[in-house]
């Protein structure tokens, strides 16, 4: 059975509420992995994906990245939200580290082996967590920017895989050229793969609907092929 945890947890002077999401059946310490959500805040998409994971058996935290489960209600709120935490790589890493160590504090999970996996402005936020040094196994970002927001770093610790539609403005050829030679400076193991004809949000299924802008649509053909990736993507980085 899937059992369903609502964490409060400080980040500086910010409360922020995430989502915890187990399988009980397991009664030994698993991989974990951190979710981290898009720019519309921690809803549920991010926590859907946490409940999945839990299904494969990996213990999920669904971080709250705005504190207070805030969840913006236009997308122009949204980017003022994104912007301040971009406008500030340290607390943006910061306060994903927080959520991370909730995480790898739990009974049921082996600290030794954690991952995150991030949706739009989550997926830049877990790369983020890969340039800043973070001892991770695996790192996954769906549709996220690419380009840093803090310094790049000279080393990169996790396997890192991205997942970007050829039509989502932030998967420019620009933008995966700039991280392609960011990665090999850093000398990653990293993978990406670019599904044709596919705009931004192609995970969520509630992109696309009415009022979103033109470049967001749902894609279920890539986002069925990404999470069967991102399993054996997964599975592959705990076991090394």
């Amino acid at each position: 059975m899937i059992l369903i945890e609502d964490i409060e947890y400080l980040h500086d002077s910010t409360r922020c509420r995430g989502v915890l999401a187990v399988d009980d059946r397991w009664h030994k310490e698993r991989p974990g992995v951190l979710v981290v959500h898009e720019a519309w805040g921690l809803g549920k998409h991010a926590i859907d994906r946490a409940l999945m994971l839990a299904s494969m058996g990996y213990p999920a935290f669904a971080a709250d990245m705005y504190g207070d489960r805030k969840c913006p209600s236009s997308l122009a709120e949204a980017r003022v939200f994104t912007s301040q935490l971009r406008a500030s790589p340290r607390v943006l890493r910061d306060r994903a580290r927080a959520a991370l160590s909730v995480l790898a504090d739990r009974p049921e999970v082996d600290r030794s082996r954690l991952a995150a996996i991030g949706f739009c402005f989550g997926g830049t936020t877990v790369l983020e967590l890969a340039r800043c040094g973070e001892k991770l196994a695996a790192v996954a970002s769906f549709h996220g920017g690419l380009l840093p927001v803090g310094e790049p770093s000279s080393s990169i610790c996790p396997s890192v895989m991205v997942f970007v539609g050829a039509r989502d403005p932030l998967g420019s050829a620009e933008h995966i050229g700039a991280f392609e030679r960011e990665m090999e400076a850093a000398g990653a193991d990293y993978q990406i793969q670019i599904f044709g004809n596919t705009l931004h949000s192609f995970t969520n299924p509630d992109a696309g609907l009415a009022g979103s802008p033109k470049d967001f649509q749902y894609s279920p053909v890539a986002d069925r092929r990404a999470w069967r990736a991102v399993r054996g993507f997964l599975r592959e980085s705990f076991h090394k």
